[in-house]
Order: C-alpha cells, then sequence, then structure tokens
C-alpha cells in the first residue's frame, strides 16, 4: 500500500477512538473481528520474522478483518469530529516533507494500514494529548528502525535528517527504536522493577543505537519522556476488541507493564487512559477458529519469553547491542 509522507492519512474507526478518548479502549461489542484469508506476512514488517512458530502466531494476532457496528461507527466519528473541531494539527515544516518524500521508503506496518497511517496517528495522538512535548517525534520515532530490522533510510542519510530536526527532537528520534527493543527484551524492564525504591535517582541511561549500534547517553529528564514516547506508540498495537483473551499479546503485556511502572515512579506524563481488562475471556463476535484459538493459550510467562528471544535475534542479526546500563544518582 503505497502512500506519500506529505499526505496525512485518514484514521480507522479504532485510531479515531483511542485519539477521542485518550487511550487504550476495549470495543467489545462493537466490532466484528475476522480473520483475514490468505494474508500475507510478507507486507509487513513482519516479513524479517524467523521461524514457523513465530511467523503463526503474529499472523494470527495481526491478520483481523475488523468490522463496525453502524452505531457504534458513528457514535466514534462524531466523539472524533469534536476533537478535531478544537484545532488543526501542526503543519510539518517543508523540508522535512520533502526528505521524507524523497530520501525515505515506507512500507506496509500494519495489517489495516501502512507505516504513515501509524506515524500520523502517533503524531496525532502527541498532538492532542502530550502537548508538552514534541508530537515530531512520535511522527519520525522508527525512522532509524523498526523491532524487526526494517528501515526508513539509509544511515548514510543520518546527518542529512538531524540537520532539519532540534536538539531535543534528535535526541528522541534516535533514541526511541533502541528503548523499544529495550522494553520488549525485558532487561531493563526486570531491573527498573528490581529497583522500584529508588527509580528517582536514574541518573542517567545508556545503550547503543539500532540503526548502526552507536554509542546514547541519556538524561534520567529524557529518558521519562523517552518511555513515555513508547506508551503512546504501544496504544497503536492493543487488540481491538476481547481484551481478557488476549491477555498474552506481546505488545498488551508491556503496555500493562510499562503502565504501571510509570506510574509507580510518577512519571506518567502523557494522557493515556487504560483500564484492566475484566471478565471471563469469552471473545464476542470474534472468529478466532481453532489457531486462533491455541494462540490465545500461550501463557503470559512465555509470550514475553518468546518475545525477548526475538528482539535480541533481531539485533544480533545486524549488529546491535541490546544491552543497557542505568546509572544511579
Amino acid at each position: 500500500m503505497k502512500q506519500s509522507a506529505a499526505v496525512r492519512p485518514e484514521p480507522n474507526f479504532q485510531r479515531k477512538a483511542a485519539l477521542a478518548h485518550g487511550g487504550a479502549v476495549d470495543h467489545s461489542g462493537e466490532v466484528a473481528v475476522l480473520p483475514i484469508p490468505n494474508f500475507d506476512l510478507g507486507r509487513t514488517i513482519f516479513q524479517t520474522l524467523e521461524g514457523k512458530a513465530a511467523r503463526y502466531v503474529i499472523q494470527k494476532r495481526i491478520a483481523k478483518d475488523v468490522r463496525w457496528f453502524v452505531d457504534d461507527a458513528k457514535r466514534v466519528q462524531a466523539e472524533y469530529d469534536a476533537l478535531s473541531a478544537r484545532g488543526p494539527l501542526p503543519e510539518v515544516s517543508a523540508e522535512l516533507t520533502k526528505f521524507l518524500v524523497e530520501e525515505c521508503n515506507f512500507d506496509v506496518e500494519h495489517a489495516d494500514g501502512s507505516f504513515l497511517d501509524h506515524l500520523y496517528f502517533c503524531f496525532e495522538y502527541g498532538v492532542r494529548h502530550y502537548p508538552e512535548r514534541s508530537p515530531l517525534v512520535l511522527l519520525l520515532h522508527s525512522i532509524l528502525g523498526t523491532g524487526t530490522n526494517t528501515f526508513a533510510m539509509d544511515k548514510s542519510k543520518i546527518p542529512a535528517l538531524r540537520a532539519l530536526m532540534t536538539p531535543f527532537d534528535w535526541t528522541h528520534v534516535e533514541a526511541f527504536p533502541s528503548v523499544l527493543r529495550l522494553l520488549y527484551a525485558g532487561d531493563l524492564r526486570a531491573e527498573m522493577r528490581r529497583e522500584l525504591h529508588r527509580l528517582g535517582s536514574i541518573r542517567e541511561v545508556s545503550f547503543q543505537r539500532v540503526i548502526d549500534n552507536a554509542p546514547i547517553t541519556i538524561s534520567a529528564e529524557d529518558f521519562w519522556i523517552a518511555l513515555n514516547y513508547q506508551l503512546i506508540h504501544l496504544v497503536d498495537f492493543m487488540p481491538v476488541a476481547n481484551w481478557s483473551t488476549h491477555l498474552n499479546d506481546t505488545s498488551f503485556i508491556i503496555l500493562r507493564d510499562l503502565y504501571d511502572l510509570l506510574e509507580r515512579a510518577g512519571k506518567l506524563e502523557a494522557r493515556v487512559k487504560y483500564v484492566a481488562p475484566s471478565g471471563t475471556g469469552s471473545a464476542l463476535g470474534e472468529d478466532l477458529g481453532l489457531g486462533g484459538w491455541l494462540t490465545t493459550r500461550i501463557p503470559v510467562g512465555l509470550s514475553e519469553k518468546m518475545a525477548s528471544a526475538s528482539v535480541k535475534k533481531f539485533s544480533e542479526r545486524i549488529g546491535h547491542d541490546v544491552s543497557h546500563r542505568i546509572s544511579w544518582g
């Protein structure tokens, strides 16, 4: 699905609901969810995923056709229209837009749209619900690499990109792909859990840049900002409905854990509403099929371990060191 980076795409209804609500929403009872037949994983960012089992699981999780009930779609549209009426989104500079169009290659990211659909959702979410920080970071967050070794641009273009950005924006754009991998690898979150009593004493955090393994060190303030950007990013990977059925979805696991860590540390800045699911785990209005149902039975701990092993393998494949170091004050 080819799109121009200069054209802002229309969000789908799940994204409109998240934007209007200011957080993740479980749309159980508002949608019908059907498997997409003959889904081609090779047209997504998961094209580089190896292993039959891993590819099978991720395909069952993303190859879904979401159909909204008419009244619910109308309600979401009205809520999104009310949000949009508060004011237009800021323009991206002509020079940066030109760079995105001429120097970058944005391929498909989601089953229901393109990489740009996702990027512009994150950008709009930042404008509406994290106005204290630059939304440009969320538009460019994966330009230096996704979690599956797809790259929108070559590392040789880094100086040209950096010249078009403020120091703050550059700090967070170059750090984003690395922090994403650290969250999925799990070691960073595990250390933060062990050190809950002194999270306020973090001085700086060091790690390696995904695209070329260059060293990065960010301050404690930037570290917490980076985690808030990550939380916004995760909203777009939440299951559309039946959360209690999909508790082992990896992105859902990370969102729950990161949300809790930010709350405990008193560092939740972005407006991200989240209410933990309750219920028996029945998949209301969702056709899982036998394979999809089996995928939902993977224990949460095992699902997390599989994701950790996968992201570490992706980093190893490109010579990226996925370790980190927290310096305490």
